[in-house]
């Protein structure tokens, strides 16, 4: 048999109540890692508990909360090698729709968010190492007409991946960090942005017909990404953009 794949490993994933987080705190257990999770969702997180992960209710948002979450991590599990970036939203509107609440809405939770996580992530992993996974979108890569705020803040995440992995590098820490690109995946918050469209029936025709392969991504696909990036294995991965898209950015 094996050896799991994160066996000694600690990982804190953020917005694992449901969609790619959620999956990827199943796979990380899986793998042998000790795991804290967090989300506003706090009974989202619940059947967490009977596997020994530490649940936090968190808003990605809140400076002070970083730091408190982060510490007791630390505190219970005696490290941090792993944190997922992985909370976010996605709110329509194209540049003559979207407003300014909404843009620094998305903004705040999507971009700001990462770079607390990311800097409260270093402060206690330079002397050991680690890995950061920032989950970012082929949004952050190719554009989408309605989606301005979405695709401002993913691009946003995608370089301050890039920043960091650099700084990291640079400053002998050990410490990898990568972003993950997933296209339209079948997540919660794609199917509520699904049902509140005009014509939902269309909207996930359109969708599917979009991604060559032909069919939505899955939340475990994605996950399954995310766990290469968080271990050894990507050992020479730091700066990268892993894009899961079914070859939607291929065109």
């Amino acid at each position: 048999m094996s050896k799991p794949r994160l066996e000694g490993k600690t990982a804190l994933i953020t917005g694992a109540a449901s969609g790619i987080g959620r999956a990827a705190a199943k796979l990380f257990l899986e793998e042998g890692a000790r795991v804290a999770v967090s989300d506003l969702d706090l009974a989202g997180l619940k059947d967490f508990d009977s596997a020994g992960a530490k649940t936090f209710q968190q808003d990605v948002v809140d400076e002070t909360r970083w730091r408190e979450v982060v510490d007791t991590t630390v505190e219970k599990f005696g490290r941090l090698d792993i944190l997922v970036n992985n909370a976010g939203i996605a709110i329509i509107g194209d540049i003559e729709k979207a407003t300014l609440a909404d843009f620094r809405k998305t903004l705040a939770v999507n971009v700001e968010s990462v770079f607390l996580g990311c800097r409260e992530a270093v402060r206690v992993m330079k002397s050991s190492g680690g890995s950061i996974v920032n989950l970012s979108s082929v949004a952050g890569i190719v554009g989408d007409a309605s989606s301005a705020a979405y695709c401002a803040s993913k691009g946003g995440v995608r370089l301050l991946t890039k920043s960091i992995a650099l700084h990291c590098a640079r400053a002998g820490y050990g410490i990898r960090c990568n972003s993950v690109h997933p296209a339209f995946t079948q997540t919660a918050m794609v199917e509520g942005l699904i049902a509140t469209s005009r014509d939902p029936d269309r909207l996930r025709e359109g969708l599917r017909r979009a991604i060559p392969i032909g069919r939505l991504g899955q939340a475990q696909e994605i996950a399954a990404a995310v766990l290469y990036l968080a271990s050894d294995e990507s050992s020479f991965v730091t700066g990268a953009e892993i894009v899961l898209d079914g070859g939607l950015t291929a065109q």
